[in-house]
């Protein structure tokens, strides 16, 4: 609700037509079964895009990391405004980082890619963390720190940004330790193909570089053949030549959940000017990926 606000207040001032928000709760936002029980893929966006198709909202917003990488014939992704923070924060007891974490830590979180990559970490630093799967919005997961029942949890840095709560991180995980979630910290504005006036309007939020970096992160991730809940991380980021942006560097890991194996590669090439530039990006990288044993990997193999 917080993030669709501020991207009705967006499409306002520039359309300057007024947007009334419409609520609705996807079987993603109730269900407390592990992401990897229910499927994963698409579970947070197929009631949103439902009512697309039948015409009850205009657009929807969403978060990309959780949108499928097929993309329906009758819908368009008209918008993918400026990205936020990518990286994952942790919110820990007493204010501690992940270095101070006592061996043994509890650690919550509902992804097996922050799974992985925790428990990787901690093995290179021979320090030992539990990792403990968790559903719940926000105010659920940062409650099992309050109670001590847990010692952190791991949440997305744009989620507390977009509601006012970033101040409660303690840490932030950069990215060479934690690669996020393909798409990440970016939103979607998805509406009806057909509404060509629509989805022009809507363009006018979109961000050229957040779009063609997602597009690869997002491209790693179909080829893999992998669904948003698998081990999966992948981020795409512009090198600079002194002022100069010279070239993107795609990043992606497929891991075990318990961190004792890794698959953790980079490529690098010119700035994508294409949608299609960008997909290649990210199928070279998968195909390295998957050469070096990436599809042993993963749990989750869904579409």
């Amino acid at each position: 609700m917080a993030q669709s606000g501020q991207v009705a207040d967006a499409v306002s001032r520039v359309t300057g037509r007024p947007v009334e928000l419409v609520e609705i709760t996807t079987y993603g936002d109730t269900s407390r079964e592990h992401l990897s029980q229910i499927g994963g893929t698409g579970v947070f966006v197929t009631a949103l895009r439902d009512a697309l198709l039948r015409g009850e909202v205009d657009f929807a917003v969403h978060s990309l990391k959780d949108l499928p990488t097929a993309q329906p014939a009758e819908l368009v992704l008209a918008a993918v405004p400026v990205r936020e923070d990518a990286r994952d924060v942790l919110v820990a007891r007493d204010g501690l980082t992940f270095a101070e974490l006592p061996d043994g830590a509890r650690i919550g979180t509902g992804s097996s890619r922050r799974m992985a990559q925790l428990n990787a970490y901690a093995r290179s630093h021979r320090t030992e963390i539990r990792t403990v799967p968790i559903r719940g919005n926000i105010d659920t997961r940062i409650g099992y720190v309050h109670s001590g029942e847990l010692d952190a949890v791991v949440l997305a840095a744009a989620g507390l940004r977009r509601i006012g709560r970033i101040a409660e991180a303690t840490d932030f995980l950069p990215v060479d330790t934690v690669l996020p979630a393909p798409g990440q910290g970016a939103l979607a504005i998805e509406c009806a193909a057909d509404n060509a006036a629509l989805a022009a309007a809507l363009a006018e939020l979109d961000d050229p570089v957040t779009r063609v970096a997602v597009t690869a992160e997002r491209s790693l991730l179909a080829a893999l053949e992998a669904g948003c809940s698998a081990p999966v991380g992948a981020f795409a980021d512009l090198l600079a030549d002194g002022q100069i942006v010279s070239e993107m560097r795609l990043r992606g890991v497929v891991g075990t959940t318990d961190g004792s194996t890794l698959v953790q590669l980079s490529t690098t090439g010119p700035v994508p000017e294409t949608h299609d530039q960008a997909m290649e990006l990210g199928r070279e990288l998968a195909a390295e990926m998957l050469a070096k044993g990436a599809a042993g990997l993963m749990g989750e193999r869904a579409h």
